[in-house]
């Protein structure tokens, strides 16, 4: 007792020094390639508004139309959980978080869309729309009214477009420049990419506007869109997806999916085009893997039947939309697109239901893995990581509560960022169950 046990060994330690030398560069590689999640907010939705359409009131516009659509189509708890089959004790907390997420903080992303929903303009228009949008976006920062994400879809960098979008880029970047800064909550996005050079070329369009104003370099990021097969599959058989985001030098902040332009390139009739077809399923399983590790997120696309017209219509399509939100979720594609408000209600009442039915089991499960106290499921690290992550996702759009996820988990919120592998946001305590289960 109190002396270390003598083991018989037969390789050298020049043996395991050499192994270790001969693999630091994979070691190298490995952390810069998959450094994880980014431990920030991720958005359950974007909501993409055209640029001559966006106004100072458009956020809280969404939310009222949003709000008047479920006082019209489903005005209490059990109204809406018949329509959408979620389960009666889920009802009512669902409902009322629902109506709080309205009220409160409709939309979480927004994009202020100069591409498809925009159009060709005159340069003057658009050089207008991008300053005005800039002006807008930081006016929302400023007053406390923005979203949580906001930011533009620029044109994409097909030569027929490109020169617009770069200028359009630069307006509405040095508009925020000029007005105070570059927000926290700022998204770019760039669409229809087909080639990896494409986002080199992004990339070094944001290195040159951090030279030229002075953020610290590789502070602006962008998201991907895969609108097209080519951005899946390269003409040498390659996986393109995998090469866009290495090309983003870690740029890259999401993979989003285009769900009619994919579906359209690859053939699909109009009348089938959806989010839950064959090839979107191939083209998201690709970029799901290609994403994995990396801290590049992924958002699924959006339907385009809108919840309009009669209450027997307006309930066929929430029915839809729940359902393929649902879906996604499963999937682990935990972002989507919303193209009227009319589907908020459904958005927030697939993912609160989603969060909340699972809440308990996944909580028992974490607190018994973090006890070691054993259970019905043996549960590993890697699981452990999983389940952490699910319910800091449910605290972060609204569907859960910090004092009820602490009952039952007995975590804090810093305890459940280093079981998910996110970044400790303040100085870790020496919870000693924490240490025994994370190695922390």
């Amino acid at each position: 007792m109190g002396q270390q046990e003598t083991v018989a060994t037969s390789l050298a330690d020049t043996v395991r020094e050499d192994i270790g030398a001969s693999l630091a560069d994979v070691d190298a590689d490995l952390a810069r390639r998959y450094p994880g999640d980014p431990g920030t907010r991720q958005p359950v939705h974007t909501v993409y508004v055209p640029a001559d359409a966006f106004t100072a009131t458009t956020l809280r516009t969404w939310g009222d139309e949003a709000l008047a659509a479920l006082d019209a189509h489903a005005p209490d708890a059990g109204a809406l959980a018949r329509v959408l089959g979620i389960p009666d004790d889920l009802a009512g907390p669902v409902h009322d978080r629902v109506r709080d997420k309205l009220s409160r903080e409709p939309v979480e992303d927004l994009r202020i869309d100069f591409e498809d929903g925009y159009g060709p303009r005159p340069d003057a228009e658009e050089d207008a729309a991008a300053a005005r949008a800039a002006a807008l976006v930081a006016a929302a920062y400023r007053d406390g009214t923005a979203a949580p994400c906001m930011g533009i879809r620029m044109k994409c960098m097909e030569a027929a477009v490109r020169d617009r979008g770069i200028r359009t880029l630069d307006i509405f970047l040095t508009g925020l420049m000029n007005a105070g800064g570059l927000p926290e909550g700022l998204v770019l996005t760039l669409p229809k990419v087909t080639y990896a050079e494409q986002v080199t070329a992004m990339v070094r369009l944001l290195e040159e506007f951090e030279k030229a104003h002075g953020p610290a370099s590789g502070r602006i990021g962008f998201e991907i869109q895969i609108e097209t097969t080519q951005s899946i599959l390269g003409a040498d058989g390659r996986a393109t997806v995998a090469r866009m985001i290495e090309a983003a030098e870690g740029r890259a902040t999401s993979l989003h999916y285009g769900t009619f332009d994919y579906s359209a390139s690859c053939g699909v009739s109009a009348a089938h085009q959806s989010l839950d077809h064959p090839v979107a399923d191939h083209a998201k399983a690709v970029m799901q893997v290609a994403a994995a590790g990396t801290g590049v997120r992924l958002s699924d696309g959006s339907t385009n039947v809108l919840p309009v017209g009669t209450t027997e219509q307006v309930h066929a399509a929430w029915r839809l939309h729940h359902g393929l939100v649902r879906r996604s979720l499963a999937r682990a594609y935990y972002q989507g697109w919303d193209m009227h408000p009319g589907h908020l209600p459904t958005r927030y009442a697939a993912v609160y239901a989603f969060y909340r039915e699972g809440l308990e089991q996944a909580a028992a499960r974490l607190a018994a893995y973090v006890g070691k106290a054993g259970g019905a499921v043996m549960d590993e690290p890697a699981t452990a990581k999983a389940l952490s992550s699910s319910l800091l996702r449910g605290l972060d759009c609204g569907a859960l509560d910090t004092a009820e996820v602490a009952r039952l988990t007995g975590l804090t919120r810093t305890e459940l960022d280093a079981l998910a592998g996110r970044p400790v946001r303040q100085v870790l305590s020496s919870h000693s169950r924490l240490r025994a289960a994370t190695g922390v």
